[in-house]
């Protein structure tokens, strides 16, 4: 590996750090903004879901254009979106600003700067051989960013208020720009491993969506953004009611990020030499063990503990496999598009997970109902994921071109 390389890979890595970690830590602002306010949790919880249905759908946006036109712009373009989103959160004082910042704004950010643009360069950047581990390595720096910037992000809370500390960062957000000018050459315009490099893109999803593992990938990946999205939002107020302190909840976050960064590693790792499918089957149905014993056991520190790290090694471990899946199937010409559709559902997940989360503990004052679907999607999804076929499916692509 040359030096050009490893140094796009370390970008790489630091951006989705940041980007992520960013990410992960708002829902320790749901509280304080929503007291502020003399909110519900239902008005945050709202802005946090159109976030993540925003991240969604920009990211098919973003990965149809990094795929036509280069990946700079569009990774500049969302480091000023998530800058901006933010530094306006802190003046949102009602609900549709909050709906228009936090959640428009920031996710749009996040599509620009994240996994949808960023991992397709890292695959471009390796033989593909490799392409397995760097999805790894890059996906686990993302839950390195939330194991360091969350417990940040609430010091800074702890010290300045949120309205000052959601300003910081903003401002910091600013240096994921100098971290994206290193990928500009691993973009889907520099790929010349299909021939096929101006097809319609309207024509490859179309093609793509005749393939039954390409729509099966799809729809499990719904269940994941279900899980992580409403965990990451929900669970520090959650663990505020059974009556811990509030950072408690944040370094459950923390947690979780810290065990992912092994989790997700590995899962990259293994993905290389094993079935891809039967191990994103045994990561959803691992989540299922992991949130039924959390709520059959009294819950302590210590079994709150327990399952933070349970489901960090299963978080984002995911995404190694079910990127290395678009590669495998449609090779990486036009990956970040692709994998961009796979990832809108994921986000339509997670708008469900965080919205529906927020929505019945309004009605209700709990979280049991959310929980109980979040174990019944992840027997879906195992079960889904159980038929995928791992091969080149790259030639139905080119039938589009006659």
């Amino acid at each position: 590996m040359n030096k050009s390389t490893s140094g796009l890979i370390i970008s790489g890595c630091l951006l989705l750090a940041l980007s992520i970690g960013y990410r992960s830590g708002f829902g320790i602002f749901l509280q304080p903004v929503s007291a502020e306010y003399g909110w519900g949790r239902e008005v945050l919880s709202l802005a946090l879901a159109i976030q993540n249905l925003a991240w969604g759908i920009f990211a098919v946006l973003a990965g149809a254009l990094a795929d036509r036109f280069g990946n700079l712009k569009i990774l500049l373009s969302g480091v000023l979106c998530y800058a901006a989103g933010m530094i306006g959160m802190a003046y949102a004082s009602t609900q549709t600003t909050m709906i228009a910042t936090a959640g428009v704004l920031v996710g749009a950010g996040i599509a620009g700067t994240a996994f949808g643009i960023v991992l397709p360069a890292l695959a471009r950047s390796v033989p593909a051989d490799k392409r397995s581990w760097v999805l790894g390595l890059g996906t686990s720096a993302g839950s390195f960013g939330q194991f360091l910037v969350v417990p940040f992000m609430q010091q800074l809370l702890d010290w300045f208020g949120w309205f000052h500390a959601i300003q910081l960062l903003g401002l910091s957000a600013l240096l994921m720009a100098v971290l994206a000018i290193p990928l500009a050459p691993y973009s889907g315009t520099n790929d010349h491993s299909d021939k096929n490099l101006n097809l319609p893109l309207w024509h490859i999803l179309r093609q793509a969506f005749r393939i039954r593992s390409y729509t099966l990938l799809v729809a499990g990946f719904f269940v994941c953004g279900f899980h992580v999205a409403f965990i990451t939002v929900h669970m520090p107020g959650y663990i505020v009611d059974l009556g811990f302190d509030a950072k408690i909840g944040a370094w459950s976050i923390s947690l979780i990020g810290l065990c992912n960064v092994i989790g997700a590693y590995y899962s990259g790792v293994l993905s290389g030499p094993r079935s891809k499918p039967y191990i994103l089957a045994c990561i959803y149905f691992g989540r299922v063990i992991a949130i039924t014993l959390f709520l059959l056991i009294p819950v302590s520190l210590p079994s709150i503990l327990i399952f933070s790290a349970s489901m960090g090694f299963l978080w984002l471990a995911t995404v190694p496999p079910t990127s290395g899946l678009v590669a495998s199937f449609f090779g990486t010409r036009y990956m970040a598009f692709l994998y961009g559709i796979v990832f809108l559902s994921h986000q339509l997940g997670s708008f469900s997970g965080v919205w529906l989360g927020g929505f019945l503990y309004q009605h209700f004052g709990n979280y049991q109902g959310i929980w109980i679907a979040g174990i019944i999607l992840g027997l879906i999804a195992a079960v889904l994921h159980l038929p995928i076929q791992e091969r080149d499916e790259s030639a139905i692509l080119q039938k589009t071109a006659h």
